[in-house]
């Protein structure tokens, strides 16, 4: 599972096998900021993204899965 920082921000993202759907699905976690060190903060809990989409292999589903996830840190970085 491909890991990524940026900022503060620490992003999982990968490809997993779907057997029923013959195919990979897209799945993203991302962790901000926290007071305590040793505790990661999940602003975005693991979750299937673009679940309407079946990738044809692994590499594609994390490609797919790290794009959401840049949207998302994004998005969640963007002042109020």
């Amino acid at each position: 599972m491909p890991l990524e920082i940026i900022d503060e921000y620490e992003i999982e993202y990968e490809g997993v096998l779907l057997p029923q759907h013959e195919g990979w699905g897209a799945y993203v976690t991302v962790y901000g900021p926290s007071h305590n060190p040793m505790h990661m903060n999940a602003i975005y809990p693991r979750h299937h993204v673009s679940f309407e989409k079946i990738f044809p292999n692994e590499q594609l589903a994390e490609a797919e899965a790290r794009r959401v996830a840049l949207e998302l840190v994004h998005h969640h970085r963007r002042p109020a």
